[in-house]
């Protein structure tokens, strides 16, 4: 295996974009939804960029990249279609240390990026290692299907047991088989039907008459 698969966490980190055609635009994005200080180098840019710009949402640098622009980022990504360039800007983050990512360039990148099933707190990626990033995309829109909004409710209810069973100072051990009989007597199921009843009267009899939906998620009956 080539790759250590991770999450990072990247809020309020500073990452640079190099680049701000349709590529860059769709790496800014990403990194905007998970939290980061985006930078954006570019003598050019797409419309939402500069919106994006002039709404103090990232910084944009309209200009040419420049030797020591990558000081004190966490994170680059090149997304130029300039060879050389790509190439200065691999050459700088490797030397410093630093994450980077050329697009489309997966022998240039010390991590690839991989399709993502985003479901409330759920993440499901799909790497296919950079030999094929179309098929990444295509096996992301077949599981995309399979998994529906009841996923984020479950791990939303899952997460408000764990912190109730936490304060009450459970021991961490004991949440084990607590959690795998909630899994297995199907309350995912029951969260996708909606059915309230049946999920108070599983929680009742796993966790306790103290633990119930609408309390947990802070929603009417």
């Amino acid at each position: 295996m080539r790759y250590y698969p991770v999450c990072l966490d990247i809020q309020e980190r500073g990452c640079l974009v190099v680049g701000g055609g349709q590529v860059g635009t769709r790496k800014v994005r990403t990194l905007l939804d998970c939290g980061a200080q985006v930078t954006v180098i570019s003598p050019e840019a797409t419309a939402e960029l500069a919106e994006l710009a002039r709404k103090g949402r990232i910084t944009w640098e309209r200009r040419d990249y420049r030797d020591g622009d990558q000081a004190g980022m966490f994170l680059v990504i090149g997304a130029t279609d300039v060879e050389a360039l790509n190439r200065r800007i691999q050459q700088e983050a490797e030397a410093a240390g630093r994450l980077c990512n050329i697009a489309d360039q997966p022998e240039r990148c010390n991590f690839v990026l991989p399709a993502v099933i985003q479901k409330g707190d759920l993440m499901i990626a799909v790497s296919t290692s950079g030999k094929s990033p179309a098929f990444a995309k295509h096996l992301r829109r077949l599981l995309e299907g399979q998994f529906g909004p009841e996923y984020a409710i479950f791990l939303d209810l899952m997460g408000a047991v764990r912190q109730r069973l936490l304060a009450e100072a459970h021991a961490p051990e004991e949440h084990k088989p607590i959690f795998e009989q909630l899994i297995s007597r199907g309350l995912l199921e029951l969260i996708r039907r909606d059915d309230r009843p049946a999920i108070n009267r599983i929680l009742t009899e796993v966790v306790g008459p103290d633990f119930l939906y609408e309390d947990l998620l802070g929603e009417e009956a």
